[in-house]
């Protein structure tokens, strides 16, 4: 069991401190990030905490999954690792393959 956790149901409201202040009660918080649209900035709805020690992080997971935050049930369970999701793009098809015939481009 690792120490860190997702934090879902998270109230659109809820920030970084909030989100420390609600564990801090259940160990030590190394950190916590509220995850935000990269767009817009609003919050997404969720986060992660990371506690001091996989201990504290089972007694928050126990004392706070199923609880309410501000209205909204909170779901806390054991973060699991980031997924590779191939990512780098395709590669592009070149450029415009230069002038062939004289004249000018058409583009």
């Amino acid at each position: 069991m690792g120490n860190k956790l997702y934090v879902g149901g998270l109230p659109y409201s809820v920030t970084e401190g909030r989100l420390e202040e609600v564990f801090a009660a259940h160990g030590t918080v190394q950190s916590a990030k509220v995850i935000s649209d990269k767009f817009t900035g609003q919050s997404r709805g969720f986060g992660f905490v990371e506690m001091g020690s996989s201990d504290e992080a089972q007694k928050a997971i126990a004392a706070l999954n199923g609880t309410q935050l501000d209205g909204r049930t909170l779901v806390v369970n054991e973060a699991k690792p980031m997924e590779n999701r191939g990512g780098g793009g395709g590669g592009g098809g070149g450029g415009r393959g230069g002038n062939r015939g004289g004249g000018r481009d058409r583009w």
